[in-house]
């Protein structure tokens, strides 16, 4: 299983910004699909996750201007980023509790990371 995530990039305070994460490979299911983040000099924390299902859980910094939606049929995970903030600055994650083909467990799986850079 790998995830790609794409959508990073250089935007200024209160701009916008959408990542997007595909899983492929020999995917059998996927159950819980996230954004983590880690800023320089901290320790990476959960963004937002989102269940199979669509329930939704966010962290309080990103409440009521990030958005987690995911495309079942995709294996895709969406993070809609608006108001942003220079905070919000770092390398963010998708994570994906996959199931492979070949598997008997559910695993945690990662895509490579994306740059988000909000300048003042």
């Amino acid at each position: 299983v790998q995830l790609q995530a794409s959508g990073g990039g250089l935007v200024q305070s209160g701009g916008s910004l959408r990542l997007s994460c595909a899983a492929s490979g020999s995917i059998f299911d996927i159950n819980d699909m996230g954004w983590y983040r880690r800023a320089p000099g901290k320790q990476r924390e959960l963004v937002a996750s989102i269940s199979r299902g669509g329930s939704t859980n966010y962290a309080d910094s990103v409440k009521g201007r990030f958005t987690i939606s995911r495309d079942n049929a995709k294996f895709t995970v969406y993070l809609q980023m608006n108001s942003l903030k220079p905070e919000d600055t770092a390398v963010y994650y998708c994570n994906a509790d996959a199931k492979p083909e070949w598997g008997k467990f559910y695993e945690d799986y990662w895509g490579q990371g994306t740059q988000v850079t909000v300048s003042s």
